[in-house]
């Protein structure tokens, strides 16, 4: 059974950083696309970036230059670093993953994933 707990959310002011992590298990996570969603109330899922068993990475334009994705096969662990962070990423931040070997061009799109975590908040005052 794949399981995905989020963890490492808060609060913090603008310009500060923070570092989302996603534990896996119950399938052979190095194999799989990861991604990190996010969702704001009142506004649409979010896609904020990708990763492919190769290790390619793909970012959302709002998010290039800030945040880096990144995952360690051997803990089973999917990361976010979040820095610069602004007022409008303030969000639920949700990992999820499929068993495909790299995102497409339509990564970004949530209804290709079977799998999900339950989400961590990140709020961040101006």
């Amino acid at each position: 059974q794949v399981q995905l707990v989020e963890s490492g959310g808060g609060s913090v002011q603008a310009g500060g950083s923070l570092r989302l992590s996603c534990a896996a298990s119950g399938y052979t996570y190095g194999y799989y696309y990861m991604v990190w969603f996010r969702q704001a109330p009142g506004k649409e899922r979010e896609g904020v970036a990708g990763i492919d068993r190769y290790f390619e990475v793909t970012y959302a334009d709002s998010v290039k230059g800030r945040f880096t994705i990144s995952r360690d096969n051997a803990k089973n662990t999917l990361y976010l670093q979040m820095n610069s962070l602004k007022a409008e990423d303030t969000a639920m931040y949700y990992c999820a993953a499929d068993p495909r070997a790299r995102g497409g061009p339509r990564w970004f799109d949530g209804r290709g994933y079977n799998y999900w975590g339950q989400g961590t908040q990140v709020t961040v005052s101006s």
